[in-house]
């Protein structure tokens, strides 16, 4: 095959960050996808729909003239959340969904929730409404190793938080291990699976053998290869409660390359070329549009996009890093020469 034609692709979970920032990476989704969940880890956070709104206004303010893009707003749940304005958000068509996550588990966390029992009325709510939960699945107990906790997560909080609230349409976002693989398939349909483009390639063998690369820096951090292999099988089958969310996340190279670097890695710029040749070499070509097009409206009720993007099999043209008023940006290295491009 040297031609592929997919309806047009969204991605369930992306970071645009804001000012000077968002400026400069929004273009490269825009060019490639028709819709994002956008995460509301901003600093302060986007916790009520008035946030929202405005974060939404800044984006497609920033879009350059002739793109089209929607952006799918979410409110970050902290634990003095109000239901109501959540509903109210909900019901204007305006937030796609409510973000979870435990205080201090990634960028921006600090205003996450640590004891779950307060947000129970919230959540309540968002069962009975329909709104998803979006979850970041890593428990962050120091006495828990960093390569475990997102298996104890579904333990501990998932599981729990499922059983104790009947109708709650959950997404476990950036899987990484074979743990929440298996949980997913184990589960009816109100719960789905987001994986990243890169936790497709890396395992935490390019992240530290033979030299540290803090690039490759993410978190959930990659796990090993067997947990790798296990996201592609699960990417790759069709199966609908599997769909991308690249969780492509900018940073500056001088905040990547600190003493205690930041996390996050920027694949907005290369994702369709890597996915599409991750599914070539699984002989899985066929279900590259299910996993970037289809499972991931069905989910949210949405409509496939009806504008398609081909790609072809050439090398593409990409830069290995984009210029930002905060100062660069280095695009994710898969480690391999790419050979699709979008046209």
């Amino acid at each position: 095959m040297t031609s592929l034609t997919l309806a047009r692709p969204d991605d369930w979970h992306l970071h645009l960050r804001d000012g000077a920032m968002l400026r400069a990476v929004l273009p490269w989704t825009a060019r490639d996808f028709a819709r994002a969940i956008i995460m509301p880890n901003l600093v302060p956070p986007v916790v009520t729909g008035t946030q929202a709104a405005a974060y939404r206004d800044r984006i497609l303010a920033a879009l350059p003239d002739g793109m089209t893009f929607e952006p799918l707003m979410t409110l970050y749940l902290t634990e003095d959340t109000d239901a109501d304005d959540v509903a109210a958000a909900h019901t204007s068509g305006l937030v796609k969904a409510v973000k979870l996550y435990p205080a201090g588990a990634t960028t921006n966390s600090a205003s996450g929730v640590t004891n779950f029992d307060k947000v129970r009325p919230v959540l309540e709510r968002m069962a009975e409404i329909g709104l998803p939960l979006c979850v970041h699945g890593e428990v962050t107990d120091r006495d828990i190793d960093i390569f475990d906790r997102e298996a104890v997560f579904i333990d501990r909080v998932l599981d729990p938080i499922r059983r104790a609230t009947p109708g709650l349409r959950v997404v476990m976002e950036h899987i990484t291990t074979l743990n929440s693989v298996d949980y997913a398939r184990a589960q009816d349909n109100s719960l789905g699976a987001t994986i990243t483009t890169h936790h497709l390639v890396i395992n935490r063998n390019h992240i530290l053998a033979g030299g540290i690369r803090p690039h490759y820096y993410c978190l959930p951090v990659a796990k090993r290869e067997e947990h790798r292999l296990a996201l592609r099988a699960a990417a790759t089958s069709g199966e609908a409660r599997f769909f991308l969310g690249t969780d492509s996340a900018p940073h500056t190279d001088d905040n990547k390359l600190q003493p205690c670097g930041c996390a996050g890695c920027f694949t907005a710029p290369n994702t369709l070329p890597i996915l599409a040749q991750v599914f070539e070499e699984e002989g899985a070509l066929d279900q590259l549009e299910a996993f970037t097009s289809k499972n991931g409206p069905a989910f949210y009720g949405l409509p496939v996009n009806q504008d398609t993007v081909t790609l072809t099999k050439t090398a593409p043209d990409l830069p290995s890093q984009i210029d930002t008023a905060e100062g660069p940006v280095t695009v994710f290295d898969p480690g391999f020469d790419l050979t699709w491009s979008v046209q």
